[in-house]
């Protein structure tokens, strides 16, 4: 697989993504699901943002793993929260190493939505690559 980024712009770097992500001769794609703070039982979370975050990039990364891909080959992550603003001052500290971790260089969109599942606050679709 050859993978391509590119951020034309200056401030891109302070964005934790990438402006596009060209992928070339992949074996193949995975299209994930949105994964939210959901337990093996299937419990939704009722914890704070933050905690649902960290359960939810658990599940994530499980996922990604047993069906055979990388973290480090997301080339979309998508992130819908019910409060960006609490996204940015209780999460980035859980969702930026997340990335630095895997060396992920994504495409990405952030929306605020009007609400999730049951009490669910946070919810990352992945498309990955190999």
């Amino acid at each position: 697989m050859q993978k391509t980024t590119f951020d034309p712009w200056a401030w891109g770097i302070n964005t934790n993504s990438v402006q596009a992500v060209e992928v070339k001769q992949t074996e193949g794609t995975l299209y994930c699901s949105g994964q939210v703070a959901i337990d093996v039982n299937g419990v939704p979370s009722a914890s704070d943002m933050r905690s649902q975050l960290i359960q939810t990039i658990a599940n994530l990364e499980q996922l990604i793993g047993e069906s055979g891909y990388e973290c480090k080959n997301i080339v979309r992550l998508n992130v819908y929260t019910t409060n960006t603003n609490e996204f940015f001052t209780t999460c980035m500290d859980v969702y930026v190493p997340f990335l630095m971790k895997h060396g992920i260089q994504q495409a990405t969109t952030l929306l605020e939505v009007k609400g999730l599942f049951a009490t669910l606050t946070i919810e990352l679709e992945a498309t990955v690559v190999k």
